[in-house]
């Protein structure tokens, strides 16, 4: 088993942001690399599983850390809605916030779950739907918003979360969907990855777990049976693969590395890893042939 000191952890929530009162709601790997990492300060929080949730709107701050492990700014974010699942950026430096579930609201219509805050991060820019019970999100180089689905927006009534996939504009627009033409009825998402102009979104159903490539400029598509079940973690570079299956509740996981040939992916490689915390919920995303995890209050990388 590869101990924690084998591994490269860029960057671990300060002492000092603790003893503050501050701590990490919400993460999302940078497109040009690193994280941001979204705190919120305790008294606004409520613990579930082990996972932080915010009962009340909320103030927090932002933390943009370099692929280093530096620190480049603070930015404080106001007025923020409770239930926060996802955290992502989109161009500008702009934010955007979006709770997993939604409902329809009178006259059929469906209840905003997605806001976007200005790169200040005093303004509401706007405030729109992506679809019922999202438990993966990614957000690509153009701005386009991408969601995997899970069983009761699946087998809900919201149009596009009913395919599993979906492509979004930064303003709410649907601008992609699979249009039936998946290997099998999805019945969960699992996790996200980007790579250059390319957008992963894996996924399961009742045969097996799957990764959908999808070229974010044009829609084209592609699904792959996935060399692992049950996935947490995924990052792409051409033909080569890492992917990450947690421990519930532990500081272990297991890495597997494939290679892809022929349309098919194979395992090349697999060992058990210790990480200096927990993994849990949403606990890892690909950007760029690079895996981060989030392991308790610290960030592992890991290259493919």
């Amino acid at each position: 088993m590869a101990a924690v000191g084998e591994l490269d952890v860029v960057w671990s929530l300060p002492g000092e942001d603790v003893r503050a009162g501050w701590r990490a709601l919400s993460w999302t790997a940078r497109a040009e690399g690193g994280i941001a990492v979204l705190l919120v300060q305790k008294r606004f929080l409520e613990r579930s599983y082990g996972v932080w949730h915010a009962r009340e709107r909320f103030d927090g701050e932002v933390v943009f850390v370099s692929g280093g492990g530096v620190v480049q700014r603070r930015t404080l974010v106001f007025g923020m809605d409770p239930w926060v699942g996802h955290f992502a950026l989109l161009p500008g430096d702009r934010f955007l916030l979006v709770q997993g579930r939604t409902r329809q609201g009178d006259g059929g219509r469906w209840e905003p779950n997605a806001v976007v805050h200005g790169a200040d991060g005093r303004g509401v820019e706007r405030a729109f739907c992506v679809g019922d019970d999202i438990p993966a999100l990614v957000t690509d180089r153009r701005g386009g918003i991408w969601t995997a689905y899970g069983d009761e927006g699946i087998y809900g009534h919201h149009p596009e979360s009913g395919a599993g996939l979906a492509g979004w504009s930064s303003r709410g627009a649907a601008t992609w969907a699979p249009a039936g033409r998946l290997p099998s009825q999805p019945l969960e998402g699992l996790t996200a990855a980007t790579e250059r102009d390319a957008v992963w979104l894996a996924w399961y159903s009742h045969e097996g777990t799957y990764l959908t490539r999808i070229v974010s400029a044009t829609g084209e598509f592609a699904t792959f049976r996935s060399p692992e079940r049950g996935i947490d973690g995924l990052a792409v570079r051409g033909d080569r693969a890492v992917l990450t299956r947690r421990d519930h509740g532990e500081h272990t996981t297991t890495l597997t590395r494939a290679e892809l040939a022929d349309g098919t992916w194979t395992v090349t490689g697999r060992e058990k890893l210790r990480l200096p915390g927990p993994l849990r919920l949403r606990c890892g995303q690909g950007r760029d042939g690079v895996l981060w995890l989030r392991a308790g209050d610290s960030w592992v990388r890991i290259g493919v």
